[in-house]
């Protein structure tokens, strides 16, 4: 490092002074020249997949941080060597911003409570592990952490061991999944009274010190809404994207809106929305009744271009699967909930891991 002082230790900003027309022009020159740098597998750009932030220009040397997955460590070299061809640029650093272990990381995120984020992320990630992916589950609702009932975990110990990096989190497993949740770390029925500074410890700590060990995916249940715990998340962890879950209510769908634009603002690609609730399937004759509304959800995604991934019915056997534990895809992985997240697993890894091999659905509770 030269002698001057690293930005990375400064408190950060994202655009330069007003009052300094240079930077803000070298700004937009590394931006550009950053955007030449392909992610092979999902063929986009750095940028655009939301993989550079906190870029700033230092007289005449580049700072950025790179989130990216365990299997893209090659983007350092070839950012680097795009933002050395700039003739005033004396050196780039590029830090690398990863989780040891894990390929990709998505986030499942709710603009409100009470539309099923949780028992979505719980399926989706069963469902992944069906399809053959190695799958973590990290549940950060601080406000409801119901990953481990869910899963049939109850209340566990988690143990911490050495590793050559210091001490880390071991992860329990449960239907195939690896799991680690806020609610693991709190006395049963008690309060998760805690407060800003010690949140954002908390939340820091299980996105860098837990030992995942190899994961194709680690999903991160988001608290709902737009605060402190979802900024802390997003700006401390790779995330490739998030998946929005919302349900038909015109209610949830103007909080759904805020949720999108604050993904946008810092940089994170929305990949799409799930519908919950969206219908409910007659017993006798098999018709669909869209009881809580219809069209929502679609004008939304027009709205803001943003695909639909799947629509998940009302189906009262979820209830049953998150109260005892077995989730209903690896229960019943015929029924229509199941094949809807059968479907979003495919379409995920038809995008993040296309040669993943498709196994026997092995996964059990």
């Amino acid at each position: 490092m030269s002698n001057h002082q690293s930005p990375f230790v400064r408190p950060s900003y994202e655009t330069p002074p007003e009052n300094d027309p240079q930077a803000t022009l070298r700004i937009q020159e590394a931006t550009q020249r950053l955007k030449q740098v392909m992610e092979p597998t999902l063929q986009n750009n750095i940028v655009s997949l939301g993989m550079v932030r906190n870029l700033r220009v230092v007289d005449d040397y580049v700072y950025l941080r790179l989130y990216i997955g365990k299997h893209q460590h090659h983007l350092q070299a070839e950012a680097q060597q795009a933002l050395n061809g700039l003739p005033w640029c004396k050196k780039a650093y590029v830090q690398l911003c990863t989780i040891p272990g894990v390929r990709t990381t998505l986030a499942i995120s709710s603009g409100k409570g009470g539309v099923g984020k949780s028992t979505t992320a719980v399926n989706l990630a069963i469902a992944l592990t069906l399809t053959g992916a190695k799958v973590g589950l990290l549940d950060a609702d601080i406000y409801g952490p119901n990953v481990p009932q869910m899963l049939g975990l109850g209340q566990s110990n988690i143990e911490v061991k050495e590793t050559p990096n210091g001490q880390r989190f071991s992860p329990l497993e449960a239907c195939g999944v690896k799991v680690m949740s806020v609610g693991l770390l709190a006395e049963l029925d008690r309060p998760l009274a805690w407060r800003g500074p010690v949140l954002h410890k908390i939340l820091t700590q299980f996105i860098h010190e837990v030992d995942w060990g190899e994961l194709d995916y680690l999903l991160i249940d988001l608290p709902p809404g737009t605060g402190d715990a979802q900024i802390t998340i997003v700006q401390e962890s790779p995330i490739c994207g998030a998946i929005v879950v919302t349900t038909p209510q015109q209610v949830a769908i103007s909080d759904v809106r805020r949720g999108i634009h604050l993904f946008r603002q810092v940089g994170v690609p929305v990949l799409g929305l799930i519908e919950n609730m969206s219908y409910l399937i007659c017993k006798c004759c098999g018709d669909r009744t869209p009881i809580f509304g219809e069209g929502g959800t679609e004008k939304l995604a027009a709205e803001l271009q943003v695909p639909i991934l799947g629509q998940v019915p009302l189906d009262p056997r979820i209830c049953e699967g998150g109260d005892s534990g077995q989730p209903l895809p690896i229960v019943q992985p015929d029924a229509v909930l199941s094949q809807v997240f059968q479907q979003i697993a495919i379409a995920l890894n038809h995008t993040f891991k296309p040669n993943l091999a498709v196994a026997d659905p092995i996964a059990k509770c």
